[in-house]
């Protein structure tokens, strides 16, 4: 069967870079007033974000060319730098602790965050993983099992619940989508969420956030503050929303309103029409990295974009949720809006991995040889539709 290389979907470049520079924008409304007091300077967040955007360009248009085939067999150098990285944050000396969480490595003239970059590492190995192996057999599923359970500990020894939570989603759904039956997923899935209920329930700090979520009037000034600034951002924006740079929240009521609580600036300044202008934009770029997903060249581009899609997803809804007052409080950045470097890039440079692999399709409409996608066989088509 021949394949050919065509244009990839300009969509996926174009809605990324909008959500990115839209982001940057939104970082200037969100930290002007405070970094301007804390540093200084008014544009501190945005030269830094900036600066990740420039470089995520490059990154990200230098992963569209790149060879995605040898990834397959770097897969396992993939996770071992992966879960190197998220081990060197303990290292003495080269650590960085904020907020009583160590999750940065210090390079002296900035700070990386290892497991921003090694979320898309797992999603790598278990792409490759997953395309030389038949997950319908439960002995296969055990490499991707380990090595996500390995990268989960890790993370959260930081302690870092958001992204755990959001690496074990990942890999939850890329396994059904690899044909892992239904059945031995549930068994993997039945002790991850015991496993979560007991790290709530025996960490005093995550019982008070669960209890804040639950009614943050009950602790105003203390657990509850956060959720109660963001409600008040998001109410008072309304349907049109109090105008671009005149968010009332931003002059220090709202936490991280740079960060993890930017979508509640968005909702603030531009309202609900904004609000849901940005979520469109999210569900389109994700359908569009799906579709390429299923007309990709072979079961590892394709796998490697529905584990790419489903991350961007994943952290997508679970920051709005937080942010909304749907789930407890968990600090999670918006992906390509939030401020953070290591973030941008990573998200930045998994694009264009995406981008690689929708200019690789299959002109018969489905992938590889097999046809498999999650549990369902795809017929092959006789002709091009």
């Amino acid at each position: 069967m021949n394949f050919t290389q065509n244009k990839s979907d300009p969509l996926i470049p174009i809605i990324t870079v909008f959500l990115s520079l839209f982001g940057i924008l939104m970082i200037y409304s969100a930290s002007s007033y405070g970094a301007n007091i804390a540093y200084g300077d008014s544009f501190f967040y945005v030269k830094k974000q900036a600066i990740s955007f420039a470089a995520g360009l490059v990154v990200m248009f230098g992963m569209k060319y790149f060879d995605l085939s040898k990834l397959v067999k770097l897969r396992y150098l993939i996770l071992v730098v992966s879960l190197v990285l998220l081990a060197l944050v303990f290292v003495p000396g080269l650590s960085y602790s904020n907020y009583g969480a160590t999750r940065w490595i210090n390079l002296g003239f900035t700070t990386i965050q290892p497991s921003e970059l090694s979320k898309f590492g797992f999603i790598l190995f278990a792409a490759a993983e997953m395309s030389v192996k038949d997950m319908r057999k439960f002995k296969n599923t055990f490499p991707v099992f380990l090595a996500g359970g390995a990268m989960c500990g890790l993370i959260m020894a930081e302690p870092n619940m958001s992204i755990t939570m959001c690496v074990g989603i990942v890999m939850i759904i890329m396994l059904f989508v690899g044909g892992m039956k239904l059945k031995t997923m549930l068994m993997l899935a039945l002790p991850i969420i015991v496993g979560v209920i007991l790290l709530i329930v025996l960490e005093p700090y995550r019982m008070k956030r669960l209890t804040a979520f639950l009614d943050p009037w009950a602790s105003p000034k203390a657990e509850g503050y956060q959720l109660i600034q963001s409600y008040y951002a998001l109410g008072s924006g309304g349907f049109f929303g109090v105008g671009l740079f005149h968010s009332r929240q931003k002059y220090l009521f709202l936490p991280f309103s740079e960060s993890d609580f930017i979508f509640s600036i968005v909702g603030e300044e531009l309202g609900l029409l904004g609000a849901a202008f940005v979520i469109i934009l999210f569900v389109i770029l994700t359908v569009r990295i799906v579709k390429s997903a299923l007309r990709a060249e072979n079961r590892f581009y394709a796998y490697l974009s529905a584990g790419i899609a489903a991350l961007i997803a994943v952290q997508t809804a679970i920051n709005i949720a937080v942010v909304s007052g749907s789930i407890p409080p968990t600090g999670l950045p918006l992906p390509f809006m939030s401020a953070g470097g290591s973030a941008l890039l990573s998200y930045m440079a998994a694009i264009g991995l995406t981008m690689n692999v929708s200019a690789h399709k299959n002109p018969l409409g489905n992938f590889g040889d097999s046809g498999l996608v999650g549990s369902f066989r795809i017929k092959k088509r006789r002709s091009i539709l």
